[in-house]
């Protein structure tokens, strides 16, 4: 009886004892396998970086005139040989990292002060540099695949998530949205620091499984179409959304007037007030509508711009003596432009301050077809900015003159403009009409062809040009009665849609086939919405432009070009120091 129990408590223990280090045994291999299978799969993701197809390492090669190609010799890295070329390492927190081993002879380019060696040495290492070059690059567009293959887990997840009942708490759901969040923070880590971590794979792995697992349970192939399509759509319609918003917001905040400049507006227009009449006038008023000098004109509400504009012009002028500035703005912003003129005069040039409310013609005659153009950006509608197509009633003694956006910058002699043979023509203009350039403008993107007047009177391939730096013959001008051209377009452009918004469109059309193209380095443009304009020409040029939306004054101006224009602002005067206006 004893020998009984004794036998059966041996037993027991034993069962409990394979009962408990079983599992463990198992846990522990099956934890092994897992590993190896991890490191063995991303090193043969690594080894196809390293060993793509001949084809693009050929191509990507040099070869010397007269020399046949030689293929590349086929080399089959171990685990262990892989750090020759692309290898990963693992760290303490359990990264793996992308080395791309490239010795320091490769990466540095040759010397002139080298001593000279055989063209076939030569020859080698630039091919073991572009090798190189090739290999970085693989490595970045292997990280860049991963990334996108774990957004499209999230998406495919997100999916099926749909197709789960509302307020439902099923163990797959949880399973479901908890493997969403782990894909999602692992992406962003690996967008932020660009390596991949064996963590992030092992998520990847298990979202996999939950994948295969949902598609068991949801295998309605023709359902989870429709859903990625509705999906789909709603993607697009919440892109173009936010297109349109920023849009309107960009073009709202061009249009804005910075809290510094309407300071610098009041403190001006209280001191032209406090002024007595007699001393409120500019001086040489006599040379104002003399025809041998050199006449400028702006148009503009904003003072600080018409300083720069003014200041720039004057400070490259071999003859400043012999400029006349013609300032026209509104009635609101006369006063402060006039007094900021009064306070800083433009040295020995001659400066007019004019309110556009004088011309008593231009209300009557214009202001009403002006206000039906239809736009809800006031810089269209707006009379100073129309006020181009009438200069010879403007300036009706005056031969020639030089019309300056507010946005430009000056930085060349001007009075050469004046030596230019204008072959009868009325507009000297920079073209726009360069394909490769940003600049580049066609008239069918702007004018209606599908009108049949438009299309029988002009050629949708004629070149185009831009406004900002225009000479002006202004007697071929009335020979031509453009002006009248103009507002008969105009008239015809309220009654059926001809053109987009803008003084531009109805330009090109008002002053077709009146064009002399000027050489491009009188007018470079671009700077208020291409941060690519080559530095050279931006130096080369004569005046620079500020055309777009990114104006130097504003927040948003494009900080690589503002040191053109902050250069002939006046930071030290003490209205611009009291309104915080600095650079």
């Amino acid at each position: 009886m004893r020998l009984y129990r004794r036998c059966t408590r041996i037993f027991i223990l034993c069962l409990l004892g394979v009962s408990v280090f079983v599992p463990i045994f198992l846990l522990s291999f099956r934890l092994k396998n897992l590993n190896s299978e991890v490191s063995k799969g991303y090193v043969e993701d690594l080894s196809i970086i390293k060993h793509r197809t001949e084809s693009q390492i050929l191509g990507a090669i040099k070869q010397e005139e007269g020399e046949g190609l030689k293929e590349p010799p086929l080399i089959v890295y171990k685990d262990g040989d892989l750090t020759s070329a692309v290898s990963f390492s693992s760290t303490d927190d359990n990264r793996i990292v992308f080395n791309l081993d490239v010795k320091e002879d490769r990466q540095k380019p040759l010397q002139k002060d080298r001593l000279p060696i055989s063209g076939e040495k030569q020859h080698s290492q630039l091919n073991e540099f572009q090798q190189d070059e090739n290999v970085q690059y693989m490595a970045r567009r292997a990280l860049d695949e991963k990334v996108k293959e774990m957004k499209d887990q999230v998406v495919r997840a997100k999916a099926y998530l749909n197709f789960v009942p509302p307020n439902s708490s099923s163990h797959f759901v949880k399973e479901l949205k908890l493997r969403i969040k782990e894909v999602e923070r692992a992406t962003d880590q690996i967008t932020k620091s660009s390596y991949l971590s064996r963590s992030a794979l092992q998520k990847m792995k298990a979202m996999n499984s939950t994948l295969l697992k949902a598609s068991r349970i949801y295998p309605d192939c023709s359902a989870m179409v429709k859903k990625l399509h509705a999906m789909t759509y709603n993607a697009e319609e919440q892109v173009r959304s936010q297109k349109m918003q920023e849009t309107f917001l960009a073009g709202l905040g061009g249009r804005t007037i910075p809290k510094g400049l309407h300071c610098l507006s009041l403190k001006l227009t209280a001191e032209y007030f406090s002024l007595e009449p007699e001393k409120r006038v500019l001086p040489n008023i006599d040379k104002l509508q003399d025809p041998e000098l050199y006449h400028f004109a702006v148009f503009s509400d904003n003072v600080l711009a018409c300083s720069v504009v003014v200041n720039s012009t004057i400070s490259t002028a071999r003859e400043p003596e012999r400029i006349v500035f013609h300032v026209v703005t509104d009635s609101l912003n006369l006063p402060a432009i006039s007094m900021w003129f009064l306070l800083n005069p433009p040295g020995k040039s001659t400066i007019q301050v004019e309110s556009i409310d004088n011309f008593g013609w231009l209300s009557t005659r214009y202001n009403a077809t002006l206000q039906k153009e239809g736009s809800v950006d006031p810089r269209y509608i707006s009379a100073l900015n129309h006020l181009r197509f009438y200069l010879p009633d403007v300036f009706p003694l005056l031969k020639k003159i030089v019309l300056l956006d507010h946005d430009v910058v000056v930085q060349r002699d001007l009075t050469g403009l004046w030596n230019i043979n204008m072959i009868g023509k009325v507009n000297g203009a920079v073209e726009t009409c360069n394909k490769v350039e940003p600049s580049f403008r066609r008239m069918e993107m702007f004018i209606n062809f599908t009108d049949a007047m438009v299309a029988k009177k002009f050629d949708a391939q004629t070149c185009t040009w831009a406004f900002g730096m225009n000479v002006f013959d202004l007697q071929e001008w009335r020979r031509h009665n453009l002006t009248g051209i103009y507002h008969k377009y105009l008239h015809m452009g309220n009654k059926r849609p001809l053109w987009k918004a803008g003084s531009l469109p109805i330009g090109w059309i008002t002053f077709y086939k009146h064009i002399v193209a000027l050489d491009r380095r009188w007018h470079v443009l671009g700077l208020g919405y291409d941060s690519g304009v080559r530095q050279i020409d931006i130096e080369q040029a004569a005046v620079i432009h500020f055309d777009g939306i990114s104006k130097p004054w504003l927040d948003i101006g494009l900080a690589k070009y503002k040191h053109y224009w902050t250069k002939y602002v006046k930071y030290e005067h003490p209205y611009l120091q009291q309104c915080n206006i600095h650079e």
